[in-house]
């Protein structure tokens, strides 16, 4: 069977990345819009209609106006952006968030794809937070250092025209502590408030992690970072695209400076807990244009179509 798939901003960066993945599959017929009629919305409307999926590769107010389109109740959206991440109705496309979400995705037609951020993150906390270590109204800070190709087309063109001394160093940024990703980042944890979080984007142009740093006695009494650890290799036993390394994972700490780009240009997603008596750091390691966009987007859309989950990725 060949499924009908339409990408609505195919020209941004996580549609020009679907498209990268979407490409040489039989089992897909990739719908394109004619480059003169890409604002064109009836013309939209008709491709969104007429396939089995569209992506929504477009800011929040674009994607709820195009969800507004649909008419087809075969028609499933896999969202890219922010707008409908903890809205009710909309299934969180992360396979790997919890029993049953597997099924919620391949049943639902209106499928929000997590943000970079907020990926790593929710898959490094959950866990804690079910399994009772990390208490939900535990005070939590998270900082996530990235790659420039989060931004965007003019953050990327920015970079690489080069010439600015000031983008050479780190940036840090969001500093109203108001970023887009807090609210699922709170709703899919299980956390009773936000983390206070800092995001950074440093000169390269891939590659993510997020670390949030723990006192040992803010936990369950006793937590220690092999419970920690052990937690999140139970929670995702069996998951192929989450490994969950050893303890203060020796490779790491013989290197002395953790790789952020290590899961570059995979689906991967990687776990680690670095602790002593005291204290702990959980960290998430991903390729923010891979499981942090539009591999994890191709993920959901292959467990909805009943397809092995791992095609084309």
């Amino acid at each position: 069977m060949t499924f009908k798939v339409f990408v609505d901003g195919q020209e941004g960066t996580t549609g020009l990345r679907i498209h990268e993945y979407l490409a040489g599959r039989a089992d897909l017929e990739v719908l394109k819009i004619d480059a003169d009629k890409r604002k064109d919305a009836a013309e939209r409307a008709r491709l969104i209609n007429a396939s089995d999926i569209t992506f929504l590769c477009l800011p929040d107010a674009a994607s709820r106006e195009a969800a507004a389109m649909v008419t087809n109740p075969q028609t499933c959206l896999i969202d890219a952006s922010t707008a409908h991440r903890t809205v009710p109705g909309w299934t969180y496309g992360m396979p790997e968030l919890a029993p049953g979400q597997r099924d919620a995705i391949r049943a639902g037609k209106r499928i929000a794809n997590p943000g970079c951020h907020a990926s790593a993150f929710v898959l490094a906390v959950r866990p804690l937070v079910q399994a009772g270590l990390l208490p939900a109204d535990a005070p939590v800070t998270a900082t996530s250092i990235t790659g420039y190709s989060g931004g965007g087309k003019s953050m990327i063109a920015q970079y690489e025209a080069g010439g600015d001394a000031a983008l050479t160093a780190p940036r840090p940024y969001a500093l109203a502590l108001a970023h887009k990703h807090l609210p699922e980042m709170k709703a899919h944890t299980g956390l009773a408030r936000p983390p206070v979080f800092m995001p950074i984007v440093a000169s390269f142009y891939k590659g993510l992690a997020v670390s949030v740093p723990l006192h040992l006695s803010s936990l369950k009494p006793g937590t220690t970072g092999a419970q920690l650890q052990q937690a999140l290799a139970e929670y995702y036993a069996g998951e192929r695209f989450i490994r969950v390394m050893p303890l203060s994972d020796p490779d790491t700490l013989a290197d002395g400076f953790f790789d952020v780009q290590a899961c570059n240009d995979t689906n991967r997603v990687d776990l680690f807990v670095f602790a002593n008596d005291t204290q702990a750091v959980v960290m998430a390691r991903l390729d923010n244009l891979g499981k942090g966009a539009s591999g994890a987007a191709v993920q959901a859309m292959n467990v909805h179509l009943g397809c092995e989950e791992s095609l084309g990725l």
